[in-house]
């Protein structure tokens, strides 16, 4: 069965750094596009960065210049490097992985929360 498990959340200060990381079983993780997305207290999921099968790489205007996402295939991980945290940043944050023609997955999510 399909299990991405994040790790690597906590409490940080404004201004720190924190990865995540997203472990993946159960798919062809090379073929998949990750993702990831975030959800803060009373707002919509939103999408944070995505990383193709190809190693195409989108992020939110937001985060664009202190996040980066990255992916290594033979450990079957995803990453989200994140500096320059904000309290706008505070949210749980979620791994997905897709491709064409399959469902989505998504894993339990990390909570991540900054400081003033």
């Amino acid at each position: 069965q399909v299990q991405l498990v994040e790790s690597g959340g906590g409490l940080v200060q404004a201004g720190g750094s924190l990865r995540l990381s997203c472990a993946a079983s159960g798919i062809t993780f090379s073929t998949y596009t990750m993702g990831w997305y975030r959800q803060a207290p009373g707002k919509l999921r939103e999408l944070v960065a995505t990383i193709s099968s190809g190693n195409r790489i989108n992020y939110a205007d937001s985060v664009k210049g202190r996040f980066t996402i990255s992916r290594d295939n033979t450990k079957h991980t995803v990453y989200l490097q994140m500096n320059s945290l904000k309290p706008e940043d505070t949210a749980v944050y979620y791994c997905n992985g897709g491709m064409t023609g399959r469902p989505n997955y998504w894993g339990q999510g990390t909570q991540v929360t900054v400081s003033s």
